[in-house]
């Protein structure tokens, strides 16, 4: 893998959410500088293509389904953007765009969204017997590790766009409402 220093021109959050770097929320987001490099960090380093054991085409469909099942239609086309420099199975990429990963043939793709699903919708189904299922389909422990990871991430990422965007809104709505009050 490799080291990455923060670029804060090129933060994928700040681009989702479409911070300007002279707003508000930019500056809110920025004031604790490390967790936005951390940030950053851990979206540079789970879509590294150098990671082992899973492939960047299968993180990014995980990606791309946890966002579709969370609702962040704006992170989803993120990711499904970047699946598009990738050799990914159509079959694959219609299960990861439309949530039926049963219609998989049984196999690493199919048990990566259904371990996705669970943790993402129902994460007390994410138990022993979920965990047991991915070796069961030839993934390795510490690519199982890293899934579950991606899988954090991801959750933890669609919170803090949605949050931003809901602080961007508010603060647009406050804006215009003090614009229009008579003096």
């Amino acid at each position: 893998m490799t080291t990455q220093t923060y670029d804060i021109g090129n933060d994928v959050i700040d681009q989702l959410v479409g911070l300007q770097p002279d707003g508000s929320t930019h500056a809110l987001r920025h004031q604790r500088e490390k967790v936005a490099a951390a940030t950053q960090g851990s979206y540079d380093t789970l879509f590294d293509p150098a990671l082992a054991g899973i492939g960047l085409d299968e993180r990014l469909l995980v990606a791309l389904y946890a966002c579709r099942l969370s609702g962040a239609s704006d992170l989803a086309g993120h990711y499904r953007e970047r699946l598009v420099s990738q050799a990914v199975d159509v079959q694959e990429l219609t299960a990861a765009s439309e949530g039926q990963p049963e219609q998989l043939p049984a196999g690493r793709m199919r048990a990566m969204l259904i371990y996705t699903r669970a943790l993402t919708q129902r994460p007390v189904e994410g138990d022993q017997d979920a965990l047991k299922s991915l070796p069961a389909a030839g993934i390795s422990t510490p690519a199982v590790v890293a899934l579950s990871q991606l899988i954090a991430f991801i959750s933890y990422q669609v919170r803090v766009v949605a949050g931003l965007k809901a602080i961007e809104l508010a603060t647009k709505l406050a804006t215009s409402s003090l614009r229009k009050e008579p003096a």
